[in-house]
């Protein structure tokens, strides 16, 4: 499992919208400069206020929105796919999985076995006999078999948006989970962005 192409966006309007409500826009103190932030000491203490005191008070995380590009194995989608702040744009296995024959750099493996290795090689002699049908309905029967034979080990690349808010919610829910690749891949994603240890990670009041 791999996570790039990290961006992040909006910090000035989620800091003047969060500061909307109360008229407070000359006590803001951040600092804006080719699409980062400098948050000073004035907006960070509101904006750890806000998120401490619940999720209806810290509407402007929402605001800021986050870009990256994942690839991991259909087991740990399934997961994801539970939130729903998040759009997906994916690698398509309709479209692709007879384009070429698979590898092992195709699925999520721990490691190499003989069982594994013949299940690739089925899927690649089912691909190979899909590729060369030519009646609609059998390949259509070959498709199906194909699809209903991948592993969910096989990896999906998607491009997501998300925000802070929502990423969040996501680390209190997966920092401890079963699946390693919620622990240490995706946890260490988020402590890469800017202001994870204030505004993502910081524990509410009990």
């Amino acid at each position: 499992m791999k996570i790039d192409k990290i961006e992040v966006y909006g910090w000035e309007a989620a800091i003047r919208g969060m500061r909307n409500p109360m008229n407070s826009w000359a006590k803001s103190d951040s600092k804006y400069f080719d699409g980062c932030a400098e948050i000073g000491v004035n907006d960070l203490n509101l904006m750890q206020k806000l998120v401490l005191a619940g999720t209806e008070h810290c509407k402007f995380m929402r605001y800021i929105t986050v870009y990256m590009d994942i690839d991991a194995p259909l087991y740990w989608w399934k997961e994801f796919d539970t939130y729903k702040f998040c759009e997906k744009n994916s690698t398509s296995t309709m479209h692709k999985i007879t384009s070429r024959p698979l590898t092992y750099d195709d699925f999520d493996f721990d490691f190499e076995n003989e069982h594994r290795n013949n299940t690739i090689n089925n899927i690649n002699n089912m691909i190979d006999r899909y590729k060369k049908m030519e009646n609609a309905s059998d390949k259509e029967e070959a498709f199906r078999a194909i699809i209903q034979e991948l592993p969910s080990a096989f990896k999906q690349t998607r491009t997501i948006v998300t925000n802070y808010a929502e990423l969040r919610n996501m680390y209190f829910q997966r920092k401890s989970h079963k699946l390693k690749e919620w622990r240490e891949i995706f946890i260490d994603a988020l402590k890469s962005l800017p202001y994870t240890d204030e505004l993502i990670m910081i524990r509410t009041h009990h």
